[in-house]
């Protein structure tokens, strides 16, 4: 379900990374690998999750395209194990609103992201001032099942000081969804 209804945004989100230099890219949260099918063979990738059984079901997809230079890894996003600027692309599909410390990821992302290099984000976020009752409400309960619905995409770049926003679109359920592309200065402060 969660397929076919987000399938569009992260190919769209898929399609920004430039795959010319052949970049290493990691895939933050990549879950039971629903990006993998859409994956340019150009790059190189190390996907990881936290869960071993979403691993053992993205190595099920990952065997269906052998020539993918994939690597698989449990890791978790909130304590990423690479060196600071490492990659030059950072994929975010459907994370930020799972993982316990959104912020954390977001800042981890940031920190193995080189100067230069793309951060790729689709997720559901409330604009900063939204009130969204029923969102905030329904966070409360299933937040701790499945997903947060009150993640403040702005909230957390605040805490970034080397990510500017280079696209920021709605993208589903009435700009719930937003499709996100950033770039990590060159220079922190």
């Amino acid at each position: 379900m969660v397929d076919q209804a987000t399938r569009s945004l992260r190919q769209n989100s898929l399609n920004r990374i430039c795959h010319e230099q052949s970049p290493k890219v990691l895939i933050t949260g990549i879950g039971t690998g629903l990006d993998i099918p859409m994956l340019d063979e150009r790059s190189h990738y190390i996907g990881l999750d936290i869960t071993p059984a979403m691993l053992k079901k993205a190595d099920q997809r990952a065997q269906q395209r052998p020539e993918l230079d994939l690597k698989l890894q449990l890791a978790d996003a909130m304590a990423l194990p690479f060196e600071n600027n490492h990659f030059d692309v950072v994929l975010m599909h459907l994370i930020l609103a799972i993982v316990p410390n959104s912020l954390r990821a977001l800042q981890e992302a940031e920190r193995v992201l080189k100067p230069g290099g793309q951060l790729l984000i689709v997720d559901k976020f409330l604009k900063r001032g939204q009130w969204a009752v029923g969102r905030r409400t329904l966070n409360m309960i299933i937040r701790h099942i499945a997903t947060k619905t009150n993640v403040v995409f702005e909230d957390l770049l605040d805490h970034c000081q080397s990510l500017s926003v280079v696209m920021d679109e709605p993208a589903l359920a009435n700009g719930w969804f937003r499709s996100i592309e950033i770039t990590k200065s060159n220079h922190t402060e």
